[in-house]
């Protein structure tokens, strides 16, 4: 059976095709600037080299057209006929209260993923373009959508709703959703398997740390809290993202600087986490090269970024009634060893023995990063969004 993975955003779209008898990636690349006149299409080919094809893409369609005329290119492509597509699973970023899992696509759920685009309005059009795309060029084939906020509609009540008027939540559905669900619950069971646990009897932490990031408690399989909220701003200091605040702080700058809603959104989106506060960048290895040329605002940077993560590791112990595995991924959870160093050495106290001569050798590789005498282990799992989107759609479609 073939999967193709779509990743759908505004102006981009991510691609992975898998041959799911063995879970083989045959095939990945991504389109980027829609709509821009110099927008084009990047794809791995078998020798792993690199492809570009600059080519003016105006739209969805016509970008989901083109990843599938080089997909059944006779030169490079991965497959000779699109009759060896048999599903497409898309990631939509949010389901709401509505969906608590993956679904086969029909017109019920484009309502309801519709019914959510003022939840993500900046996510799930786009998600929506690639659905509609997939319809109208492969009418026949099935689609899953799998979304990154249903791995957390197992929270308790209690842990999603926010103290506002309750009339709020009945109106509009303010609560916390959570995001980067797909990478959370593929990291977590994955990580089980490669540590020897049973997922149906642990306490795990993941730590999903990129330029966005959040922190989960997953307790026996399932999500019990996660830092992100409604929308992706809350919980952690991230690239661009403010994180957690004081609310009266944006009434207080509003009226300060006449700022409009608009304005504020963008500046705790866009202007805020380790670029507000460094001036240098969002991306982590320019803060590390800034750090290395003694700039002081860099530093304090990533001491606020480690900080929060901390926070939130250790509050999601208390949760779970204690921990048996920290799990880091994403670009930053992955690949930063002063980091993973920060947080364990932290947590020493709770018996965390942390091998950090390996820690310094691990980069973007499965490893356990605890001594065998520890009694928390410690593991960095690099996530697999993809792949879990196209395990979702082979189950879903073969019943």
């Amino acid at each position: 059976m073939r999967v193709l993975v779509l990743n759908c955003g505004s102006s981009s779209i991510k691609y992975k095709l898998y041959n799911m008898d063995d879970q083989q990636e045959l095939a990945s690349g991504g389109i980027e600037k829609i709509g821009l006149p110099d927008s084009f299409l990047k794809f791995s080919l078998k020798d792993g080299s690199k492809k570009i094809i600059e080519q003016e893409i105006q739209e969805h369609t016509s970008g989901i057209e083109l990843i599938l005329k080089a997909l059944t290119n006779t030169e490079y492509g991965a497959i000779k006929s699109l009759n060896e597509i048999d599903a497409v699973g898309h990631r939509v970023v949010h389901g709401g209260d509505k969906f608590k899992s993956s679904v086969v696509i029909n017109q019920e759920v484009i309502n309801n993923i519709e019914y959510c685009v003022d939840l993500a309005p900046l996510h799930n059009p786009a998600n929506l373009k690639g659905i509609y795309a997939i319809q109208k060029i492969l009418p026949n084939v099935p689609q899953v959508a799998v979304f990154d906020t249903s791995f957390h509609q197992t929270m308790p009540q209690y842990a999603y709703m926010y103290a506002l008027s309750y009339d709020y939540y009945e109106k509009y559905g303010i609560r916390r959703y959570g995001f980067h669900g797909t990478s959370h619950r593929y990291v977590a069971k994955r990580a089980c398997e490669f540590l020897g646990l049973r997922l149906e009897n642990s306490r795990i932490i993941t730590a999903h740390i990129g330029n966005g990031g959040s922190i989960t408690a997953i307790k026996n399989g399932k999500s019990i809290d996660t830092s992100m909220g409604m929308t992706p701003v809350e919980g952690l200091m991230m690239g661009s993202r403010s994180g957690n605040i004081d609310l009266g702080i944006l009434t207080y700058l509003m009226e300060k600087e006449n700022l409009s809603t608009q304005q504020i959104n963008e500046i705790i989106n866009k202007k805020s986490g380790l670029l507000g506060i460094s001036g240098v960048s969002s991306d982590m290895r320019d803060i590390e090269a800034a750090i290395e040329k003694c700039n002081v605002r860099a530093k304090l940077a990533l001491d606020m970024y480690k900080y929060y993560i901390l926070k939130y590791i250790s509050g999601y112990i208390a949760v779970l009634g204690g921990v048996d595995a920290i799990v880091f991924t994403g670009g930053v959870g992955e690949n930063q060893a002063i980091l993973r160093k920060y947080i364990c050495d932290s947590l020493a106290f709770l018996g965390v023995d942390f091998n950090n001569d390996l820690n310094e050798r691990s980069m973007g590789r499965e490893v356990e990063l605890s001594f065998p005498t520890s009694k928390v282990k410690v593991a960095v799992i690099p996530t697999n969004e993809e792949l879990a989107i196209a395990i979702d759609t082979k189950e879903l479609i073969n019943g």
